[in-house]
């Protein structure tokens, strides 16, 4: 069976765009035409400065909203990044693959650097190698498919040429795997900012649908969503990205095709209101199952804790073959060699 792996990054609260462009496909598909893993890769949010308690909150309530999207702990696991070591320990090997190069020429790291510059901070070194960890949670699995944003595709080359690189060099150790961006809304823009990503750790939070926002609050962002120059509704990315933006989100939220939608609808305001209500219905069961989750924390605790046992056994073999390959002795051999080596030192003494 194909094996998915795809994670969530507790730096913000999950929007809009991360239901549509990921969430909602693992729950009505992958989970169910795979054998699927989902993360919570709460390691890739030290970074940057963060508040370690911040941290800890988001990592639960991201994992309750992949919880309340449809995500069946039968069917898949789910797991928290931090609880399995095998990520970890496969990232330091796949470092001593890696580049320099490969490293400062991604696209997120010269982005984010930039910003942290802007602001008067240093940049952090796990900024410039996180890239490499993300490839360890993939290839950590035997990962055959990575759901992902087109974004993101640049991280699963990496892995892809890192699993590469390594089945040359030491052995065949690794599956290379494949980005599988979803055919619609791959990327839901900003409402306030159509030529930008919908992202959770944006700072305009009016242009950004998060899921637990309240009705009210949806209506009122949607509503206010900037549109383009002109009356006509036209499905035109390059032209008209704001009304492009909010047909694309109503296409996705209701099944139909934007292009198709943009002759629905005479002005600007009927396109909103509609897009609105979409939204509207398509986050309404998703908080109804989260305040049941939030109801029951024990229930959460215990699948994260059983998402980890599953994941810790399928990526620990993986590693550890990787280990050899790559020259480290077995835990075993090492304390045999140990006690030889000590004999030695006692004898040479």
């Amino acid at each position: 069976m194909t094996r998915v792996f795809s994670g969530v990054k507790p730096t913000g609260h999950l929007t809009l765009g991360n239901y549509l462009g990921a969430m909602r496909r693992w729950a009505a598909v992958d989970q169910h035409q795979a054998d699927a893993l989902f993360c919570i890769v709460d390691l890739h949010a030290l970074t940057v400065d963060h508040d370690p308690a911040r941290v800890r909150r988001l990592s639960r309530q991201a994992a309750t909203l992949l919880l309340a999207s449809g995500l069946d702990p039968e069917l898949c696991t789910v797991f928290v990044q931090s609880h399995v070591d095998e990520h970890a320990r496969l990232s330091y090997v796949l470092e001593c693959v890696a580049t320099d190069g490969e490293m400062r020429r991604m696209i997120q790291y010269k982005e984010k650097a930039a910003r942290e510059r802007e602001r008067g901070g240093s940049v952090r070194l796990s900024l410039l190698t996180y890239p490499v960890l993300m490839a360890a949670d993939i290839l950590a699995y035997g990962t055959d498919e990575v759901p992902v944003g087109d974004d993101q595709t640049q991280h699963v080359e990496l892995a892809r040429d890192l699993a590469v690189r390594f089945n040359q060099r030491y052995g065949h150790a690794f599956v290379v795997p494949r980005a599988t961006p979803p055919q619609v809304a791959a990327r839901v823009m900003n409402l306030q900012d159509p030529m930008s990503k919908m992202g959770k750790s944006d700072d305009s939070g009016p242009g950004i649908v998060y899921l637990l926002d309240e009705s009210d609050v949806v209506r009122r962002k949607v509503m206010r969503a900037v549109t383009d120059s002109g009356r006509e509704v036209v499905y035109d990315r390059d032209a008209q990205p704001g009304v492009a933006n909010l047909l694309e989100i109503l296409a996705a939220c209701t099944g139909g095709n934007p292009s198709e939608l943009s002759g629905v609808y005479e002005s600007y305001g009927s396109l909103k209101s509609a897009t609105a209500e979409a939204v509207v219905e398509v986050l309404r069961p998703v908080q109804e199952r989260h305040r049941e989750l939030c109801a029951d924390p024990g229930y959460v605790e215990g699948v994260l804790r059983d998402g980890a046992e599953r994941a810790r056994a399928m990526a620990r073999p993986i590693v550890d073959a990787a280990y050899r390959a790559i020259g480290l002795l077995p835990a075993a051999a090492t304390a045999t060699a140990d006690i030889g080596v000590t004999a030695d030192i006692g004898v040479t003494a």
